[in-house]
């Protein structure tokens, strides 16, 4: 690493406050029906910002639903607490995987080395199967936003590799 990177790191915020939205239409009809789901993923984000030194400050179940994935958004780009925000599942390839396509538009600017190190990094693990992985982080107003695969192992990967690691360093270039 660079030593202007070890200085903007340096300087960054060490705690954030993160919003988990976890998109899945199945799972969401379920917990409006009032019965009890099992969130792996979510929870394993959860777990591991928490362990890392940071906020959760809330985490939800939303469909998969472009008006729903909106609202999700712009209540994180008017929140005055939010610095993060991670969209988990959703982005894969078949006509209802809504995440990607309607966050993307509302940022100001996008990060393609995220989900170009992502897919590399599903690469090794997978194979050519991480093809299929849609990754995306950006910024908007300050923000950092993150759109990650639903499969326990590429929250792993994605949050443990590349979003603790660096969006504290991305909260802080989006501010300046």
């Amino acid at each position: 690493m660079s030593e202007s990177a070890k200085k903007h790191k340096a300087a960054a915020l060490k705690k954030l406050n993160f919003a988990v939205f976890v998109c899945s239409t199945s799972r969401y009809q379920r917990v409006q029906k009032g019965e009890k789901i099992e969130d792996i993923s979510g929870d394993t984000i959860a777990i591991l910002l928490r362990n890392a030194g940071h906020t959760v400050a809330f985490k939800k179940i939303i469909s998969d639903d472009k008006v729903i994935i909106e609202g999700a958004v712009k209540s994180v780009l008017s929140s005055t607490e939010l610095d993060v925000a991670i969209f988990c599942g959703g982005t894969g390839i078949s006509p209802k995987d809504l995440t990607i396509d309607t966050v993307s538009p509302l940022l100001e600017k996008t990060l393609p080395g995220f989900g170009e190190i992502f897919r590399r990094l599903s690469y090794d693990k997978e194979g050519s199967a991480a093809v299929l992985s849609r990754a995306l982080a950006g910024v908007a107003k300050g923000k950092a936003f993150f759109c990650i695969p639903g499969s326990p192992d590429a929250v792993r990967v994605s949050v443990e590799m590349l979003i603790l690691p660096e969006a504290p360093h991305i909260v802080r270039h989006a501010r300046e």
